[in-house]
């Protein structure tokens, strides 16, 4: 069969045969529809993901759009190793395959899971949003920051900030519900005093951080109070990504002169598995109502090595 292969890390996947996956005790045999190419492939691949590959050659991609073998379609995710989904055929467990309901088309649901569970669990179960709260996106105009901004607005929040480095991206930020924008492009002081200025009143009551580095530390110094005056609201700061770096400096002081907490959100603070599957669900449910969008793209898996590089403000999916 055909299949995005990789054979060393930090190297491009090649379009090229591969063996035939065969199922094993409670594992189903898929016909890949379709499968997205996020950040997270690119990582495993380069090999500066903690879930990097550990043998090789093997066949790209977490997750996608398959037919099991009695017609129906599903989302599946978690293909056994070396088989993945960026192929024509994949092998899953039975449990990891979800049924999509028909009005969502193969490109939006091979593309939505993965970032909009991500940015659901992470608001809903691990800052526990309530109604009114005041939540900022470091990352917004990225695609998995503009479903966050979304799924808050959804979710109840009373104020979504966007804060992201594409300035025309960022002027979108409020057709998909944000409250307010932050360019975080511009000189450290001016950005500090954004973060304050959006802060007023309420404060950050949650912070989804997409990027790390260097906008990280300006809004630490944002919220680092300068007096003995007792702070009222916690922060709640979800760790997510680190497009803006890996590493941050963190003063003594953001921690003890403010209700700052900070939290990561990954494969070690998965919720159960029925909190996972019911915000699928939901996920999915919002999409058929129109209430989330993502922008995609479809790209035939034989273009995988061309495409696994290219910038593109869609969320491309390959189709075999």
């Amino acid at each position: 069969m055909n299949a995005a292969v990789l054979h060393q890390l930090g190297e491009s996947p090649r379009f090229q045969q591969f063996r035939e996956p065969e199922a094993g005790p409670d594992e189903a045999v898929l016909r890949v529809l379709a499968a997205s190419l996020k950040p997270v492939d690119k990582q495993r691949a380069s090999g500066s993901h903690y879930a990097s590959f550990r043998q090789l050659p093997a066949i790209c991609g977490i997750d996608g759009v398959g037919l099991m073998e009695d017609g129906s379609r599903v989302f599946f995710a978690g293909p056994r190793p070396p088989f993945g989904a960026m192929a024509e055929r994949t092998v899953v467990p039975r449990f990891l395959c979800w049924p999509v309901p028909p009005e969502l088309d193969d490109l939006t649901a091979a593309a939505l899971p993965n970032p909009g569970v991500s940015a659901w669990l992470s608001l809903e179960w691990r800052a526990n949003l309530q109604p009114g709260e005041t939540v900022l996106v470091l990352g917004a105009t990225g695609i998995t920051g503009t479903l966050a901004v979304q799924i808050a607005k959804l979710l109840g929040a009373g104020k979504v900030v966007a804060a992201g480095r594409n300035l025309e991206a960022l002027r979108t930020m409020p057709s998909f519900g944000a409250d307010a924008t932050i360019a975080l492009g511009q000189p450290a002081g001016a950005l500090k005093d954004a973060f304050l200025h959006e802060a007023k009143g309420t404060g950050y009551n949650i912070v989804l951080d997409y990027l790390w580095g260097a906008p990280t530390e300006v809004l630490l110094s944002a919220i680092t109070a300068t007096d003995f005056a007792p702070q009222g609201a916690r922060t709640r700061l979800i760790q997510l990504g680190e497009s803006a770096g890996s590493a941050i400096t963190l003063p003594a002081a953001a921690l003890r002169s403010s209700g700052l907490e900070i939290m990561g959100a990954g494969s070690g603070a998965m919720p159960p598995f029925d909190v996972l599957k019911d915000v699928f669900q939901r996920l999915l449910a919002g999409a058929v109502q129109k209430q989330l969008r993502i922008d995609v793209e479809s790209v035939p898996l034989a273009d995988v090595s061309d495409a696994w590089n290219r910038p593109s403000r869609r969320r491309l999916v390959l189709v075999p």
